[in-house]
């Protein structure tokens, strides 16, 4: 094994806003103004879209993270992606959203399944899953205001 060597791991993450300017999300309404702004518009119809909101311990907003594109009925969401992200910019909550093209905001049991997988999943990383917001192109639907969280 002489010769081999392990690579080395970096962990880097430098904000752009400065805490005292970052957005603080106390609600659903909170929350849904600033994800939208990561879906666009012209395709919200078109296609399923995810994004995250990283958060800190005070509920401010430390970023956003586009996760995946889809197709017209479904797109993936990859916990270990997440939590990676959010354990690099120490976040201490999350957002998640994605939309329905078809307009119909109740959640599929796929839905349901992946959020509950995703809170369990952070709360072993002391992270808490804040709330998942469904989107269709002109309102959402909050798991944290309905009870399903």
């Amino acid at each position: 094994m002489k010769g081999l060597f392990a690579s080395e791991i970096k962990l880097n993450y430098e904000p752009r806003i400065v805490p005292s300017s970052r957005p603080g999300i106390k609600t659903s309404q909170d929350a849904h103004i600033q994800i939208r702004r990561f879906f666009d518009a012209s395709l919200i119809r078109v296609r399923e879209e995810a994004v995250v909101l990283f958060l800190n311990r005070s509920n401010k907003v430390i970023g956003g993270y586009k996760l995946s594109t889809g197709g017209i009925t479904s797109t993936v969401i990859d916990i270990s992606l997440i939590l990676g992200i959010a354990l690099k910019c120490l976040a201490k909550g999350i957002i998640l959203a994605h939309n329905h093209p078809s307009g119909e905001l109740n959640p599929s049991g796929q839905d349901e399944d992946i959020t509950t997988k995703l809170k369990n999943a952070a709360r072993l990383m002391d992270i808490a899953l804040i709330d998942h917001l469904i989107l269709n192109s002109e309102r959402y639907l909050s798991f944290a205001d309905e009870g399903l969280l």
